[in-house]
């Protein structure tokens, strides 16, 4: 897979402007003209993508050991430990620049977890949502939404938000699924009050 390049080799394109490419018209007093002239080393950075940014591919800053930023692309089907080769941004080299390395971390989210392209959470909601039904704010890689709880709702049941998750290989996104928990009253009146509204 060469980045973004489309067949286009970038390191060459890196050479012309960096006037890397010295000795290559002069055919010089080398012993193996033939050889090309090795490039400059790679350097590895590393870099943590949020868990919202992994999931929806947002596009990337790092900062380069010369203080300049470059931003890059994420790859579909992400994954921890990840490296993504950014040409001509290492050490320059007699042949040009080599290129950046960057190992990919991915951070935790407060409550989403991913669990292959799909996105999981586990929603609180009360007795008189899961009895009655009614509407919660679900929070999603996306941006908050609100899922419609159906009535007489059990706990431990999944609702299906399409869309939310990560996005696969192939380019589609996975799915949110939402764990609903039934959370009781603390209060013994309240529970008493809505067993009565159950019967």
């Amino acid at each position: 897979g060469n980045f973004g390049g489309g067949g286009i080799d970038l390191g060459d394109i890196f050479d012309g402007l960096f006037g890397g490419g010295g000795g290559r018209s002069g055919g010089g007093p080398g012993p193996r003209p033939q050889q090309a002239p090795p490039k400059g080393a790679n350097i590895a950075y590393a870099h943590l993508v949020s868990f919202t940014d992994a999931a929806t591919l947002a596009p990337q800053r790092i900062m380069l050991g010369d203080g300049k930023t470059v931003e890059f692309k994420l790859p579909a089907g992400i994954v921890a430990g990840q490296q993504i080769r950014i040409p001509g941004k290492g050490q320059p080299g007699p042949g040009g620049y080599g290129d950046a390395m960057v190992t990919l971390k991915i951070g935790k989210h407060p409550h989403l977890v991913r669990d292959g392209d799909n996105v999981r959470i586990d929603l609180p909601i009360s007795l008189k949502e899961a009895v009655e039904g009614g509407k919660v704010k679900v929070p999603t890689v996306d941006g908050a939404v609100m899922l419609t709880v159906p009535p007489r709702t059990n706990s431990g049941a999944v609702l299906r938000i399409k869309g939310r998750g990560f996005t696969a290989k192939t380019g589609a996104r996975g799915d949110q699924l939402v764990t609903l928990m039934i959370h009781l009253p603390n209060d013994p009146a309240e529970l008493e009050r809505l067993s009565g509204v159950l019967s």
